[in-house]
């Protein structure tokens, strides 16, 4: 057979197409989480908060009480807690909070701080314009570090029909260990 025969260039298409799609899944697989972490942050989708540069000019007068949720995993001796369990903040109000973490073994530890706000569909205005999530954080044997948060709610939140009810959000954070690098 040669790729003049017609059933010989059907059989070269339908491979070649083959072939591409086992390509672009590949690659597609290697972009999911990327991609996923995108889509997440443009849509809040799954509690994910904001990022912003500076609060609005723009001050509700409906109160919200944002309430502290803290865990650390398995493997990482550390003791962390929300130096206050609760706030309670206009909407589009700036807010500054503060976390304590202590190393409570005899070697340095590394982790790195993960967060999520509920209820989910929250997540698209809390809007945080400092954090310490997402970063690699080493606490020293015996030693304490503060992490501060600074947030607010977008005041788009107050126009929300489905959020109108509103009246706490939680914001956990949850520390995982990571191997010194």
């Amino acid at each position: 057979m040669t790729l003049t025969d017609p059933q010989a260039r059907k059989n070269a298409s339908f491979a070649f197409g083959l072939l591409a799609f086992a390509a672009g899944m590949v690659m597609l697989a290697y972009a999911s989480v990327p991609l996923y972490r995108l889509f997440c942050q443009v849509t809040g989708f799954g509690g994910t908060t904001q990022v912003a540069k500076a609060a609005p000019d723009r001050v509700v007068e409906r109160y919200v009480t944002v309430d502290f949720n803290t865990d650390t995993r398995d493997g990482l001796p550390w003791a962390f807690t929300a130096d206050q369990r609760q706030v309670s903040v206009r909407i589009g109000e700036a807010t500054l909070v503060a976390f304590t973490a202590r190393n409570t073994s005899d070697a340095p530890v590394t982790g790195m701080a993960v967060y999520n706000v509920t209820p989910h569909e929250a997540g698209k205005y809390f809007m945080k314009t400092q954090c310490f999530c997402f970063e690699k954080q080493t606490i020293a044997p015996g030693q304490g570090v503060h992490f501060p948060v600074s947030f607010y709610l977008d005041p788009a939140l107050a126009d929300d029909p489905h959020l109108r009810r509103l009246t706490n959000i939680t914001l956990s954070y949850t520390f995982f260990p990571l191997k010194p690098s």
